[in-house]
């Protein structure tokens, strides 16, 4: 069972503060960043990675293999080999080999980063950046303005394509983390888990080949769950392994001794209370709930983490969190929290308990 932490934030070390030309720089950059955004995407859509086997490659061969002009796309690769994805051989050599971040690009790559770096650079989410002004004066998600529906029914029902990228990214991320998780997890006790919003079921199958003696259930919406991992469904774990469509902001049937919440509660506090009380309304007392995602306040992946809270802003007016909110949201959900515990990973298990006498 996880300790209570404190809710003090770790601290990362202060940085020298820039000044003069280095500041000057460090500003440039980051009001560029667009650019390596871009040039990473159309890197994973022409197949660069893909193309440059485990040799090094002139930029003339690989514009060939992917349907490109030769000079551009050198001048495009030299712009990623700046921060390390791809290195050329010499200064202008026009010779580019791999490097381990330019393999995370690869379509085989084990942890790949291609649907992630699809998803973030897709039509739909460039298209909210530049009302970001917009969301911080109101407070609220513009994609509703920008489509006229919210972000999930904006993708199933008018960008099908973007949505398969997006879920391919969510379960791509899953298997960097998932496994982290089931080695953290206290399964003390425990004889059938769910994992709520468990999109195709990464997680919910690496606990279940770790932990034997579990059994579990997959819970999402109809269209996601209809891709669930075959070996949940049909394979090797399909005896100790159920699957439950269903819509976590209207009701959660399911009994499990604990539930798992993974990367999903980044809404605002109404609907994310809204899904745990789902939860513990047909939970028994003294079930676990354990939420399973990035905390501000603690988190090693700074720069990410908060750069993702504003993506949440524009998208759907959600959030990451911090510990306390947490703290208040179980409270508000009737739920009591037990503590947090880190993954070997960014990620923390923040568990609460569904309580032996409800209000």
């Amino acid at each position: 069972m996880p300790t209570a932490a404190p809710t003090a934030a770790t601290e990362t070390p202060a940085e020298t503060p820039a000044s003069g030309l280095d500041a000057e720089i460090r500003i440039r950059e980051m009001a560029l960043s667009v650019a390596v955004a871009s040039a990473l995407q159309v890197a994973v859509r022409l197949g660069v990675a893909d193309a440059l086997d485990a040799d090094e490659a002139d930029a003339g061969e690989l514009a060939r293999a992917v349907g490109a002009d030769a000079d551009t796309l050198a001048r495009l690769l030299r712009a990623l080999a700046a921060h390390g994805v791809f290195e050329e051989t010499g200064v202008g050599a026009g010779r580019f080999r791999h490097t381990g971040l330019s393999r995370l690009l690869r379509s085989d790559a084990a942890g790949g980063m291609a649907d992630m770096v699809l998803w973030a650079g897709a039509a739909w989410t460039w298209d909210a950046w530049p009302r970001l002004e917009q969301a911080v004066r109101t407070g609220d998600a513009v994609v509703p303005d920008l489509h006229g529906k919210d972000f999930f029914r904006y993708l199933k029902e008018d960008a099908p394509a973007d949505a398969q990228v997006f879920n391919r990214a969510m379960t791509q991320a899953s298997a960097l983390t998932s496994q982290a998780v089931a080695e953290t997890l206290d399964l003390t006790g425990v004889t059938r888990i769910a994992d709520i919003g468990g999109g195709h079921g990464h997680l919910l199958r690496t606990v279940l080949e770790r932990h034997p003696h579990v059994d579990g259930e997959l819970f999402d919406l109809p269209s996601v769950v209809a891709g669930a991992d075959r070996e949940l469904t049909t394979g090797a774990l399909s005896g100790r392994a159920g699957v439950t469509p269903g819509d976590c902001l209207e009701a959660v049937p399911v009994k499990a001794d604990l539930y798992l919440i993974k990367q999903i509660l980044k809404w605002d506090d109404e609907r994310s209370v809204r899904v745990l009380r789902n939860i513990a309304e047909h939970a028994a007392p003294g079930a676990r709930i354990v939420v399973i995602q990035n905390l501000v306040d603690r988190s090693p992946e700074p720069r990410v983490t908060t750069a993702m809270d504003l993506f949440l802003l524009l998208n759907v007016g959600g959030r990451e969190h911090f510990q306390r909110d947490f703290e208040g949201i179980f409270r508000a959900a009737g739920l009591e929290f037990t503590g947090v515990t880190q993954a070997r990973s960014a990620l923390y298990l923040i568990e609460a308990r569904v309580p032996a006498t409800r209000a």
